[in-house]
């Protein structure tokens, strides 16, 4: 009997990891004449992305998984490039569901390259992360000294708006950025275990179920100062402050709706058009 069990246990999990999803999206992008153009565009597995109609002069892009979600096991890299003055803007279609996993995490790797006089916008929808689901993400950027970025994330643990929680799972985040061939900012978060009890500590998240990160590049004192003016209107917890030429926005929110609320009234602080799908 044990014999069969084991047999079968190993049958389940090789039928499990042969039907894991895989995607890969690797373009870069350059100016021409002012305007914004695609370059050479490779996509494989489940994962594309669109291009709507141009904003201005910049491109804009939006990320579609037709996976329809992320689960144990699954893998997306994503590769980009901005070549100089070139401008870009990505999103998704709508925010991305990460589900249980009852076996390995699932990887999300991020690279993203501006040349001088690039801008790259990343300005994803809200991840939402399922109870007992386990995530492993990591951005790696790198910028010349004269390319900016405006990056946005926001997580969720669990869907609020139907209220759930996560309480159990792991959610690992690696972010390194790198300016001028130097690495001025690194970190990684990791939160695995009893999330949710851990979420609801004062010195975590104070019983919040959203957090969210905002990395404006370059970024200064009067950028600080700017976003500081509106913090009356913050329906949440957020914090800003500027050290090696960027900027940074921390949020904590207790759901996914003043979250949003709240970076949206930082990034109009910025200047920064948000992309359409944000504004639905």
């Amino acid at each position: 009997m044990r014999s069969d069990a084991l047999v079968t246990s190993l049958a389940t999990s090789s039928v499990f990891e042969a039907n894991r999803a895989r995607g890969a999206v690797r373009f870069d992008v350059h100016a021409r004449d002012g305007v914004t153009r695609r370059g050479a565009l490779h996509e494989s597995g489940s994962l594309r992305v669109r291009f709507p109609s141009p904003e201005d002069d910049g491109l804009s892009g939006v990320f579609v998984n037709t996976a329809g979600g992320v689960a144990g096991g699954d893998r997306f890299d994503i590769e980009i490039s901005a070549t100089d003055a070139a401008r870009l803007t990505l999103t998704t279609a709508a925010a991305e569901k990460v589900y249980r996993a009852p076996g390995a995490a699932a990887q999300l790797n991020i690279s993203l390259r501006a040349a001088a006089g690039a801008h790259l916008g990343w300005l994803p929808q809200e991840t939402i992360l399922f109870d007992r689901a386990r995530v492993h993400r990591r951005f790696d950027i790198v910028l010349d000294e004269a390319a900016s970025l405006l990056l946005c994330e926001i997580v969720v643990f669990g869907r609020t708006a139907m209220g759930e929680r996560m309480e159990q799972g792991e959610f690992v985040d690696r972010w390194r950025l790198s300016r001028g061939s130097r690495l001025v900012f690194a970190e990684t978060v990791r939160l695995d275990g009893h999330i949710g009890a851990k979420l609801k500590r004062s010195a975590v998240a104070k019983g919040g179920a959203a957090i969210g990160t905002a990395l404006i590049v370059p970024g200064d004192e009067g950028l600080v100062e700017r976003i500081r003016e509106a913090s009356d209107s913050f329906a949440g917890e957020v914090g800003i402050s500027a050290w090696n030429g960027f900027a940074m926005a921390r949020f904590c929110a207790q759901d996914a709706a003043h979250l949003r609320a709240d970076m949206m009234a930082v990034l109009a602080r910025t200047g920064a058009a948000l992309p359409r799908l944000w504004l639905n």
